[in-house]
């Protein structure tokens, strides 16, 4: 029998880029076992999350082989403004470590490489593959709907943003017509300017530029292969297809359904959450959680609490307390700060619980939750889809206003609570998040159906004959081709 070999590279700075690349690589081998994988890990010592995933993948994921690359200096800080600059200058300089170590297992394992699969922020290596002649695709975490953004990025930058937008006093870009909205490859419905990413509305600051320069090489890569399904974005990834560029293989959802209640440092509260849940009856809590990478100011804080207490409803709320330093993550909060920032008497009550990290994909799977307020991180839409759980939107971050976006409007697969939410936003009153919670925990609404309709297809998808199967197996005959 053939065997064939594919490596992986992922940005270090983002657990959410990491786990999915990793899953992909270990659902890839599973279903194919003719596939050998090599992870290649970059370390990023403010990020120890990764290493402790890394540590119990290693131990897991029997099929897949972990090499973490040789240190090399960092950016120094007159080379970088902001942490996506310091985390894309340090990939970059890893090239010669890439190329190293890929031409050592070429010389070492028989095994041919037929593939080098590099995430959003990796394409520095795609000049990697070039040299060492080998097949490069592109891993995207993100829905094909931010793909088709990302893809048209350049030509938007060369025509409407240059010639249509201007810089606000504050910097943040905006359109000299009001009402303008762009047409994007990936969207039925022209797009607000305000939910395009904040990396991308601040064009002088150089999250723009990193922005820009990935967006053009994805073109360079032979394919990409996207966690999403066709029954998910079906108008995105017909759409986007028919622009000419490399092929889309969506192969999702594909999950990391229980790891982090196995490697989360901050796993501690998971059987206390869990059997809290075990008290709730059936579809009554709704679940609030706002991702790894942010969190909220003390002041919105205090609108949720006010809003959840107005509800009535129970809740499952994930508190991150601001990281202390740049380039870190949240952290945890004591009770007594909790206590400090959130109305008297709050903590404690019984109607809800108030936590630190929970391992989100355990929490969704139990039959407690009925609704979730989520910042559209997209590892957690597909989170929530596959357990049928109703989403209301408050993004924060990267492209999430976009996802809350494609949510609510393209798709109507959740309620709103706000798709342009950023930080530097007005508050979301504690009126405005009841409001959308009572729609959200609504289990006879129509969206509610839907929901639960694109869970079912979600299984269905990875199934034989489902699409992300085939999708899979047009990838895989791609790869095998080549030998």
């Amino acid at each position: 029998m053939n065997k064939f070999h594919v490596v992986f590279i992922s940005a270090p700075s983002n657990i959410g880029n990491l786990v999915p690349i990793v899953e992909f690589a270990r659902h890839l081998t599973n279903h194919d076992p003719r596939f050998l994988a090599t992870m290649l890990m970059i370390n990023m010592s403010e990020r120890p999350i990764v290493n402790a995933y890394i540590q119990t993948c290693r131990a897991t994921a029997s099929n897949i082989n972990f090499i973490n690359l040789p240190p090399v200096e960092p950016p120094s800080p007159d080379e970088y403004q902001t942490s996506l600059g310091y985390t894309c200058l340090l990939i970059a300089k890893h090239k010669l470590h890439v190329k190293d170590a890929i031409t050592h297992l070429m010389a070492t394992v028989t095994v041919r490489i037929t593939g080098l699969f590099v995430d959003m922020f990796c394409t520095s290596m795609i000049d990697v593959a070039n040299e060492l002649d080998i097949p490069c695709y592109l891993y995207f975490a993100s829905p094909v709907s931010f793909l088709g953004f990302m893809l048209s990025f350049p030509y938007l930058d060369a025509a409407q943003f240059s010639t249509e937008f201007v810089d606000s006093e504050s910097g943040l870009m905006v359109s000299k017509d009001p009402g303008s909205e762009l047409i994007i490859p990936g969207f039925a419905n022209p797009l607000p300017p305000m939910v395009l990413p904040n990396r991308v509305l601040y064009k002088k600051q150089e999250g723009y530029l990193w922005f820009l320069h990935h967006a053009s090489r994805y073109k360079e890569t032979k394919g990409m292969v996207v966690n999403t399904f066709q029954e998910l974005e079906p108008y995105a990834i017909d759409s986007v297809s028919k622009w000419g560029w490399p092929p889309i293989y969506p192969i999702g959802p594909v999950i990391d359904h229980v790891e982090p209640a196995q490697w989360h440092p901050e796993r501690d509260q998971h059987d206390k959450i869990m059997e809290w849940l075990g008290e709730q009856p059936p579809s009554s809590v709704v679940f609030l959680c706002f991702g790894s990478m942010r969190s909220l100011s003390g002041a919105q804080l205090r609108e949720i609490a006010v809003g959840l207490e107005q509800s009535g409803l129970r809740f499952l709320w994930s508190i991150r307390e601001p990281p202390k330093r740049e380039l870190e993550l949240p952290g945890e909060y004591t009770n007594e700060k909790l206590e400090e920032i959130l109305p008297p008497g709050f903590v404690g009550k019984g109607v809800g619980l108030v936590c630190g990290w929970v391992p989100q994909a355990l929490i969704f799977g139990h039959q407690a939750i009925g609704g979730f307020v989520s910042h559209c991180g997209w590892n957690s839409i597909l989170e929530s889809v596959w357990c049928g759980v109703p989403i209301a939107t408050w993004p924060l971050y990267a492209e999430q206003q976009m996802n809350a976006f494609e949510l609510v409007k393209e798709l109507e697969l959740a309620v709103e609570i706000r798709v342009d939410y950023r930080e530097g936003s007005d508050l979301v009153s504690a009126e405005e998040l009841e409001r959308a919670l009572r729609c959200l925990m609504n289990d006879n609404s129509e969206m509610s159906t839907r929901v639960k309709e694109m869970k079912e297809k979600s299984r269905m998808a990875l199934l034989p004959n489902g699409s992300s199967h085939k999708s899979l197996a047009s990838l895989i005959l791609e790869l095998t081709a080549l030998i």
